[in-house]
């Protein structure tokens, strides 16, 4: 038994010493010391040796199992030291290396275009408001003095969901909403995405951004719209800015009128950027028709407004020269980060 022991330690030993992994070790302590190891196995086999002899075998296998998990763990903590210094020396850090540059992102160029324009407004005193994207087709289009069968509600153009409730073609819903609360005077802009059944190009999209603006108090007039739009042009797109105003029809909006600035690529003159007019459209205004301010609970002989509505894309592509809508939204990072 003895013999059978001290061979048993000898090859434990060996073979602790000749291994250079910590799986082998693993190996190792599983073939000697574990439940069907060799340690246990003489172990097992006490029942063979005489009684006064047993004493004696039991503390050299004891004696053989610490010997032997001992220098399994010197073993241990010598391949984990080498593997530890292995690992930092593929790790060595130069640092006298330059850092990393980090791309860090920025705003869409629509974004730049909102804060801005939010930024001019909130400057005249007025309140950015939000409204739902999912509208009611009362107030998409009846409380806006557009009947049923007006032609701006052809499936065509406006995306229903089903009989009264549609996806939003426009933000004035949101100055209803607004009206509605009583809360006079009233001096608003709503931002927000709107959606038209339209076919992608570079000037259309089915989904796109308005910002629409209200004024209601008393005896507000026409010449304060134009003051308005004046003062606003004026800080989008420099001080030499002028505008003009044209007759135009909208339903929720009497008189009505498109407004154009001067080119601010040319200053008037005729370019290739406004078609040699001279003049740039921008948006469409005019003084809110006395029975919409009805159907919002406004009594029209005492209160009186005006509105305006201008396409945040449209902003973006004349203020920054972009000639291509589809631009805004196919996300190459080698137009985005121009700006």
């Amino acid at each position: 038994m003895r013999d059978q022991l001290e061979k048993i330690k000898e090859e434990a030993l060996n073979q602790i010493e000749s291994s250079d992994a910590l799986e082998k070790l693993n190996d190792i302590r599983v073939a000697y010391l574990g439940k069907k190891g060799q340690l246990t196995s003489v172990l097992k086999s006490m029942k063979d040796v005489p009684p006064e002899e047993r004493p004696k075998v039991g503390q050299m296998v004891n004696d053989a199992r610490a010997l032997i998990e001992g220098k399994l763990e010197e073993a241990r903590t010598a391949l984990a030291k080498k593997a530890r210094e292995e690992q930092m020396k593929k790790e060595v850090i130069d640092v006298t290396l330059p850092a990393k540059r980090n791309h860090v992102g920025h705003s869409h160029p629509n974004t730049i275009a909102l804060e801005e324009v939010e930024r001019i407004f909130v400057g005249m005193g007025y309140e950015v408001v939000e409204g739902p994207e999912v509208e009611y087709d009362l107030y998409n289009f009846e409380k806006l003095n557009i009947p049923k069968n007006h032609p701006a509600r052809d499936e065509q153009d406006t995306f229903y969901i089903n009989e009264n409730i549609v996806l939003r073609s426009q933000t004035s819903p949101v100055q209803v909403r607004t009206m509605e609360q009583g809360k006079l005077p009233i001096r608003m802009i709503a931002p927000g995405r709107v959606f038209r059944s339209d076919e992608v190009d570079a000037t259309h999209s089915p989904s796109f951004h308005q910002i629409e603006g209200l004024v209601i108090d008393k005896n507000i007039t026409f010449a304060d719209l134009k003051g308005t739009l004046a003062e606003f042009a004026k800080e989008l797109f420099g001080p030499e800015t002028k505008v003009k105003f044209r007759p135009h029809h909208f339903p929720f909006t009497e008189p009505s009128a498109e407004v154009d600035v001067t080119c601010f690529k040319c200053g008037g003159r005729g370019c290739r950027f406004c078609k040699g007019s001279g003049w740039i459209e921008i948006l469409g205004c005019g003084m809110v028709h006395p029975h919409v301010l009805e159907m919002s609970g406004i009594d029209p002989e005492e209160y009186s407004g005006f509105a305006f509505g201008v396409g945040l894309e449209r902003i973006a592509l004349l203020k920054y020269e972009i000639d291509d809508m589809r631009l805004l939204y196919e996300n190459d990072i080698r137009f985005l980060k121009q700006f």
